[in-house]
């Protein structure tokens, strides 16, 4: 009574290039996702990597390091993979050249 009947219109046949323009369009937001994905988060990483390798390969005897369980000590042998590390005098422990976080500045440890 109240109600009108309504009537689906038909759409216009779509061209040729119109559905790759909406697959590009709804791709969009997966592709900004993604771009804002690597420069907050993946390019960081990287650059964090490549420092934390720097750094590695340019250990010396005698720097001052900080291991990752927070153990301060001096550099006393360098190897390959494994470098000897003096925690207090006549204490020296082996331990992979990755487990070292950071060098302290000489005179760190007293």
């Amino acid at each position: 009574m109240f109600i009108s009947s309504a009537f689906a219109q038909t759409a216009p046949a779509a061209a040729g290039g119109g559905d790759m323009q909406s697959t590009l369009m709804s791709m969009l937001p997966l592709l900004l996702m993604f771009a804002v994905l690597y420069f907050v988060m993946i390019r960081p990483q990287m650059k964090k990597q490549k420092e934390h390798r720097a750094m590695i390969e340019a250990l010396a005897k005698g720097d001052e390091v900080v291991t990752a369980g927070g153990l301060l000590g001096k550099v006393s042998k360098i190897g390959e993979a494994y470098i000897g590390v003096e925690l207090a005098s006549g204490l020296e422990v082996q331990m992979q050249r990755n487990a070292v976080v950071q060098v302290l500045p000489k005179g760190t440890i007293k």
